[in-house]
């Protein structure tokens, strides 16, 4: 039995999730409150990046090992239109989208055919080419000096330039990207993936067109992703092609795995417990052994492999599966 996201109040969950977030900040959790907060920004990043790579492996059911490839291109759509042209963040960030969502479409049309490991596979490669491209392309992206010279995000004039001003900003990104997947969600699309993920064969026996989904989904995908990075590039206002490798996607997926695949809530909390994890086993471990963490981030999941199998909130269909399933055995 899960921790169980209270299915007859999401909205009450939500709107409490959203007020604790509000606080975070300013609660005495110990240490500087500019780096909690900076951890803070950190975690609510990564819970957009997870809620979109959710869509591809949670809802469709997809391996998808290059998500990083989306992020990297959505942080370089970013630096770049804010150093050659001088735009903002909020023009940039429907920008970085519709760039990630063409090459979502690029990328996923020609190989949703494959399945299983292929599929994985050929994603894997894309998010080494996207890091190799930008290595290289030296007149384009600088490749190993870096993109540095970001300006940093405004409003109404106001230049962003606070730790907390960021936080709250991520946090205004959150609740639309929340908005947008929990609407997907319960969708007649988001039904169709969820179709495509239990059976294949039997959603397209039901009239599901397997590609056009799949291609919906790895869009969207990699719009959310874009997005993502087009914020990591305005905030850092300096990215690096090491900032992408093919680690992050790793780090991204156990989010997923952690909180539970397909589940919005699963997804949000295995963020928000293990990205400041990262930051004390930062403190714990010696230095230059912090890029250990990926092992013990290995071993957390695979002790949640062995007693929690569908994450910390286990996806609720998944559940319902399991009882009619249950029931169907106690009539037999």
């Amino acid at each position: 039995m899960g921790l169980g996201l209270p299915a007859q109040k999401p909205r009450l969950f939500f709107l409490a999730l959203v007020l604790l977030a509000v606080l975070l900040p300013w609660l005495p959790l110990g240490g500087s409150t500019n780096y909690i907060v900076r951890i803070l920004t950190t975690a609510v990043l990564y819970m957009i990046l997870a809620l979109g790579l959710n869509i591809v492996p949670g809802f469709t059911g997809l391996l998808d090992l290059g998500y990083v490839g989306f992020y990297g291109i959505g942080a370089y759509t970013s630096g770049l239109l804010a150093i050659h042209f001088d735009l903002g963040l909020w023009a940039i960030l429907p920008l970085a989208a519709l760039n990630g969502a063409i090459w979502g479409i690029l990328l996923g049309a020609p190989t949703l055919r494959l399945t299983g490991d292929y599929f994985a596979i050929v994603t894997f490669g894309f998010s080494e080419l996207v890091v190799l491209v930008i290595r290289n392309e030296l007149w384009l992206t600088r490749g190993p000096m870096g993109l540095p010279g970001i300006s940093p995000p405004s409003i109404f004039g106001h230049l962003l330039t606070r730790d907390w001003e960021f936080f709250y900003l991520i946090l205004f990104l959150l609740m639309i990207v929340l908005v947008v997947v929990t609407r997907l969600q319960d969708s007649r699309l988001g039904r169709a993936w969820f179709a495509i993920r239990e059976d294949e064969i039997a959603a397209q026996c039901c009239g599901v067109n397997l590609i056009r989904y799949k291609v919906t989904a790895f869009a969207i995908s990699a719009s959310i992703g874009a997005m993502g990075g087009a914020f990591y590039a305005k905030w850092f206002k300096f990215i690096h092609p090491d900032m992408f490798k093919f680690w992050e996607s790793i780090l991204i997926l156990c989010l997923i795995v952690f909180g539970g695949m397909g589940s919005i809530a699963g997804t949000m909390l295995g963020a928000l417990i293990l990205i400041p994890l990262s930051e004390v086993l930062r403190a714990v471990l010696p230095q230059g052994l912090f890029s250990a963490r990926y092992l013990i981030y290995g071993l957390v999941l695979v002790l949640m492999m062995r007693w929690r199998p569908e994450g910390l909130i286990p996806f609720e269909r998944a559940q319902a599966r399991k009882a009619g399933l249950a029931k169907e055995r106690l009539k037999i």
